[in-house]
């Protein structure tokens, strides 16, 4: 058997859509509740200038809100995201040939949840190997979090592939899995930074997901 786990943000979707769709909750809430309008391109021009972009819309428009709703409803949103075509082929192709997939990934519970939901993936999931670290109690790289996958499939090979190199591979490494890296296509909320010890590195880098059906 074959089981590949995956990391969610920026592997099976780009992280900054989900920021999107957060600032186009947040800019509905703003013109309900205070009669601000379009409010979402502005959010975006915060932060593509790295700007604190909560505290920048609260001081433009002297808003009364908290920084915790605004947060509050950044997190808890239903996410208007879906998974591109050769993310979707790959998952279908992955199934088809009977491998097991997992999800090793870092966050909320509500939050994640929410993205797989949004994403579609309870059809290639079963909820007993999704990994989330605040409903499992740890971050990658704690080794509980592989091992707990690699202890429900004895004898079987195991992949992991992720993006983020601090964290995702060097506990796969370590217990001998086979690391791919889905290199950042510019898009990535987090940059990816290759000058690590050969400890953190993947086997195989990736320009597209569905590549990794050659090394599977």
């Amino acid at each position: 058997m074959k089981v590949i786990a995956f990391d969610l943000d920026d592997t099976l979707y780009k992280e900054v859509d989900f920021l999107r769709s957060a600032y186009r909750e947040i800019s509905t809430y703003l013109s309900y509740n205070f009669g601000i309008e379009d409010t979402f391109d502005l959010m975006m021009q915060f932060y593509d200038n790295g700007k604190n972009v909560f505290e920048e819309i609260k001081n433009r428009y002297c808003l009364t809100v908290s920084r915790d709703t605004l947060l509050e409803i950044y997190r808890n949103h239903f996410p208007d995201i879906s998974l591109n075509v050769d993310i979707s082929q790959t998952l279908e192709s992955l199934k088809e040939r009977f491998c097991q997939m997992a999800l090793i990934t870092d966050g909320r519970t509500i939050t994640q949840k929410n993205k797989i939901k949004a994403l579609g993936l309870q059809k290639y999931l079963n909820e007993s190997f999704v990994i989330i670290s605040e409903e499992f109690g740890s971050e990658k790289p704690a080794n509980k979090n592989y091992l707990y996958i690699q202890n429900s499939f004895p004898n079987a090979d195991f992949f992991y592939v992720g993006d983020n190199l601090k964290k995702d591979f060097i506990t796969a490494n370590f217990l001998g899995w086979t690391t791919i890296c889905l290199l950042d296509n510019g898009l990535n909320i987090h940059k990816q930074d290759f000058n690590l010890s050969v400890e953190y590195l993947p086997k195989y880098t990736v320009t597209s997901l569905f590549e990794i059906l050659n090394i599977i």
